[in-house]
């Protein structure tokens, strides 16, 4: 079972995901704590209200001094909108989401609704998200798990980001599982 820290900004769509499955048997892990960089933010009154411990910190040194006082065995990013540094021990255990399937529309820049405009711009026929581990450079890490969805010519970019967070609701908890099953090293070593 994967203990996680759970990384935020926002309104913490991706925590109630995990918190639902987890309490629903299909994703085998525990939250051991919830860190946002920003102050005020639904995401940290539902991690209050299930009762995860909840912080606030601007930046990579005091999340990791927070996260030090938990059993962690990997740090989600979900929907982090920072460039986090993960202490030592858990540089290789950082997994974020991302809505888009890398290595197309990533990288510095590319996060939420500039991902999904930039698909509709180019009149993609598909989109979806990569689960993926994290490092110093956004979205280069190893890829755990790739969802795809159809998109209509029609779709609006509001439209383009409900399907792929729909699909970024199943593909993040089933790359946990994933990873919970087959060890962390064993994606890093798939590049090699």
């Amino acid at each position: 079972m994967l203990k996680m820290a759970v990384l935020l900004s926002g309104s913490g769509r991706t925590l109630d995901n995990f918190h639902e499955r987890i309490f629903g048997g299909s994703l085998n892990a525990e939250i051991q704590v919830v860190v946002s960089n920003v102050e005020g933010v639904l995401g940290i009154q539902k991690a209050e209200n299930y009762g995860y411990p909840a912080f606030v910190a601007k930046n990579s040194e005091a999340t990791n001094e927070i996260i030090a006082d938990y059993a962690v065995d990997v740090i989600c990013l979900a929907g982090y909108l920072k460039l986090y540094t993960a202490p030592e021990a858990l540089k290789r255990r950082v997994i974020n989401i991302h809505p888009s399937l890398i290595p197309i529309y990533c990288g510095d820049g590319f996060y939420g609704d500039r991902v999904h405009r930039a698909v509709k711009q180019r009149g993609c026929m598909v989109s979806g998200c990569t689960v993926h581990f994290a490092n110093e450079v956004y979205d280069e890490g190893p890829i755990i798990l790739q969802k795809c969805v159809t998109l209509g010519y029609e779709d609006s970019i509001k439209e383009i980001a409900a399907k792929v967070f729909a699909a970024e609701c199943v593909a993040f908890p089933e790359a946990l599982n994933r990873v919970d099953e087959k060890g962390v090293d064993f994606f890093w070593n798939r590049l090699k």
